[in-house]
Parts: C-alpha cells; sequence; structure tokens
C-alpha cells in the first residue's frame, strides 16, 4: 500500500511539473492509472484532494487555476518548485547533523532524518557525515510524556487544548484551557508555555503533570501569541531559572548535587549535612520538593512553607 501510494504521488508531480497549462480533474484522472481504476467519482476525488494535499505538505507548490469555463485547473509550476543551491561548510553540516541526532530517540527521528536526507540532494557534500564529525557527543532530549506529541502538533497549528493538570500542591488534577504556544525543555523535564483562558493569563505547565488526553478544541486563539525569545523566558522563569534573592537551605551530605552547582556558598555543618545559599525565584519549591528527605528549608519562612504544602500534598496522593 505504501508503495502504490508513493508511486502515485510520484505520478501526479510528475504531470503537474511537467504541464505548461492547468490540467483539471478530469484530465489528471485520466493520465494517472491508479486514479483510473478509482472505483467512482467520489472516491476519485477523495483520493486527489489527499494526495494534492500530501504533495504540498512535502513542499511542493501547487498552483489553482480557473478557465473560462469555470472549470479549476491544477499545475505546478517549475520556477515556483526550484530552490537556490545548498552550500554548507563542514562545520554547518556537522551542526545540522547534531540537532538531528537529538531527536533520534523521540517521534520526531522520522522528520529529523528526513530533513538531512533533503539536506544531502540539495547538495550537503558528500564527504561529509554530519554524525560522526562530532562523535564524542550524544545529546538526547527524552519524550517520555504521552502529552508531548499532541501538544507539539497543536502548538505547530495554533489549536486550543483542554487537558487535566494536577498541581503540585494539588491532591487531584483539573481542567485547564490552554491555547498552546511552545514547549521546552528544562533540567530533564518539558514544559508547555502558552495561554490559560481560565485565568486569562500566561502560564506554564509541565507536562509530566498532564493527566488523561490532550483534547483540541477548534476556533482561534483568543490571546496574542509572544515571539520565541518570550516564551523561553516565560518557561525559564516558570522553571525556577531567574531569582532576585536567596534562600538558606540544609542539604545532606554526598547528594543534592544540582543544588550544589547552583549554590553561592557552602558551609559544612557536620552530622552529615551542609549549609547551602542558593538562587531563590519562581519555581524553586517545586525543585526543592524533587530532592525529598535530603533537603531542609531554613530561610525564607515562605519558600519553607510552599514545600511543606508541597509534600504535603504529595503525601494525600
Amino acid at each position: 500500500m505504501a508503495i502504490a501510494k508513493a508511486e502515485r504521488l510520484m505520478n501526479l508531480a510528475l504531470c503537474l511539473l511537467g504541464t505548461r497549462r492547468p490540467l483539471s480533474k478530469r484530465e489528471l484522472r485520466e493520465s494517472i492509472e491508479a486514479y483510473l481504476e478509482a472505483g467512482s467519482d467520489d472516491s476519485f476525488s477523495r483520493m486527489f484532494e489527499r494526495d494534492k494535499d500530501d504533495l504540498r505538505e512535502l513542499g511542493l507548490v501547487i498552483e489553482t487555476v480557473e478557465n473560462l469555463d469555470g472549470e479549476m485547473g491544477y499545475l505546478a509550476r517549475r520556477d515556483s518548485n526550484r530552490l537556490p543551491p545548498v552550500t554548507l561548510d563542514a562545520e554547518e553540516a556537522a551542526a545540522l547533523g547534531l540537532a538531528a541526532k537529538v531527536w533520534q530517540q523521540a517521534r520526531l527521528a522520522g522528520a529529523a532524518s528526513g530533513a538531512l536526507q533533503k539536506l544531502r540532494a540539495a547538495g550537503m557534500p558528500e564527504d561529509v557525515d554530519p554524525y560522526e564529525a562530532h562523535g564524542a557527543l550524544e545529546p538526547r532530549i527524552p519524550v517520555h510524556e504521552v502529552a508531548f506529541e499532541p501538544l507539539m502538533l497543536a502548538c505547530r497549528d495554533r489549536r486550543p487544548v483542554v487537558f487535566d493538570y494536577r498541581k503540585a500542591t494539588a491532591a487531584h488534577p483539573e481542567p485547564r484551557h490552554v491555547e498552546p504556544w511552545a514547549l521546552e525543555c528544562w533540567r530533564g523535564h518539558w514544559y508547555l508555555a502558552g495561554w490559560d483562558r481560565d485565568r486569562g493569563a500566561e502560564r506554564v505547565f509541565r507536562l509530566s503533570r498532564i493527566t488523561g488526553k490532550v483534547r483540541s478544541r477548534s476556533g482561534q486563539f483568543t490571546a496574542e501569541v509572544p515571539d520565541v525569545v518570550t516564551v523561553r523566558e516565560t518557561v525559564a522563569s516558570w522553571a525556577g531559572e531567574s531569582a532576585d534573592r536567596s534562600a538558606l537551605i540544609r542539604l545532606r551530605s554526598g547528594s543534592g548535587y544540582p543544588l550544589r552547582a547552583k549554590a553561592t556558598a557552602v558551609r559544612e555543618l557536620g552530622d552529615g549535612w551542609d549549609e547551602l545559599e542558593i538562587p531563590y525565584g519562581h519555581g524553586l519549591d517545586a525543585w526543592l520538593v524533587e530532592f525529598g528527605p535530603d533537603v531542609v528549608v531554613l530561610e525564607p519562612a515562605e519558600l519553607r512553607a510552599d514545600v511543606v504544602d508541597r509534600l504535603r500534598a504529595v503525601a494525600k496522593g
């Protein structure tokens, strides 16, 4: 079936590229054997529309032209489907290969591999192996959350979504109506930045706290989508990167190395504990909870209270 469809798409592309005038659906059906074998006009029409959409998704520019009789015709002009030569040096090719390698364990592996094949076909040097140039680097972006793929597609298509979300301080999830902007990976966790319709404000959601299925909703976005830089800054802020003050914690010796890397001061207390001064920004309470009994917050009092609330919520299940 896959081979038959690929052959049909190739024949349609050749017809559209080879004609000097727009071809009607009737003429295209008479020119392509697979269309002649279609059981009815309706089945042919559905097949043709799907094939046309698939070719456009692959990058073929197909024009629709109405003739004097009001009949629609189709063609793909060669000058509209010709790309300029792609020239990449060894470093640029290696960077692209490294970027594609990041996704080789995720759902985007096929798309990344296909992009490299297109670059090779468009002129990327054959003697350059983008995977081998920096063979010592083995980047990985783990994607274990079921919500990743539907949210990625919703971000791409600018489509509102609904999902059940359990806050770290809540025992049960609640529905959230969101206009998704972008996905960001932060400290090994995926976050969704978007507009929360129920709260009328920008919010960030951790994908591991999304329960059940992500459901798509019809309609347009109601809030303006910020540029990519703004979204990334929002994710960084909500994930605890931005800090405007300091917190004092006790940390069990030999544990919490990510916290130690962030510490601005460390003092040994003895009895298997150290005292650390670390930057305190939004989201620090959620990060500290991940270290469980190895961390004790000393000050400020509000951070200590937030951590205790989160631990109680976890204990309640």
